[in-house]
C-alpha cells in the first residue's frame, strides 16, 4: 500500500477514474497491478490500483443504494456484446503485448496494423474488454479505414 497522496483525490479541479464491478476483488486487483504494472493504493472497499496517470477502482456488485436508487451493479454477463471498453495507449505495443501475455493476459489477436495504429484487444478476469493501441500512421495524418473501406 502507498501513502494517501496516491489516492485519487484532487486538490482542485477534477480527475477521471475508471470503476469496474468485479466478481473477485483480489483476482482483479492482482490482474491490473501485474498486467499494467500498476500500484495497489488500497486493497479493498474499494480496491484501487494506480495505473500510469489514472486509477482503476474495483468493488463487487450490489443492489440500489440511497445515492443510486434503482441501479444494480454487476460484472458483465457475456463478453460477446459490449457498450464500452478501456482504451489504453502505449508507446511500444510489442513490448506491452509481451509483458501482458507473460502476466496472464489472453489477447483476442496479436496486434493488427490498422494503418493509423497498431491495435489489439484482450479481456480482464471479469470479461471487460480492453483495447491496447500504439499510434503509428495517425501521427502522420493517416486515419484508419472505415468498415466499408476495409471490406
Amino acid at each position: 500500500m502507498t501513502p494517501d497522496g496516491d489516492l485519487p483525490a484532487p486538490e482542485r479541479g477534477l480527475l477521471l477514474t475508471h470503476f469496474l464491478t468485479v466478481r473477485d476483488v483480489e483476482v482483479s486487483r492482482r490482474f491490473y497491478a501485474d498486467v499494467f504494472g500498476g500500484e495497489v493504493v488500497m486493497g479493498e472497499n474499494p480496491a484501487i490500483v494506480k495505473v500510469a496517470n489514472t486509477w482503476i477502482i474495483m468493488n463487487p456488485g450490489g443492489g440500489p443504494t440511497p445515492d443510486k436508487p434503482g441501479v444494480t451493479l454487476e460484472a458483465p454477463r457475456s463478453g460477446e456484446r459490449v457498450s464500452s471498453f478501456l482504451n489504453v495507449r502505449v508507446a511500444d505495443i510489442a513490448a506491452f503485448y509481451t509483458h501482458a501475455v507473460a502476466n496472464g493476459a489472453d489477447f483476442l489477436t496479436e496486434p493488427v496494423d490498422r494503418g493509423s495504429e497498431l491495435r489489439c484487444y484482450f479481456r480482464d478476469p471479469d470479461g471487460y474488454l480492453i483495447e491496447v493501441g500504439q499510434s503509428t500512421g495517425l501521427l502522420a495524418g493517416i486515419h484508419a479505414a472505415t468498415p466499408e473501406e476495409s471490406s
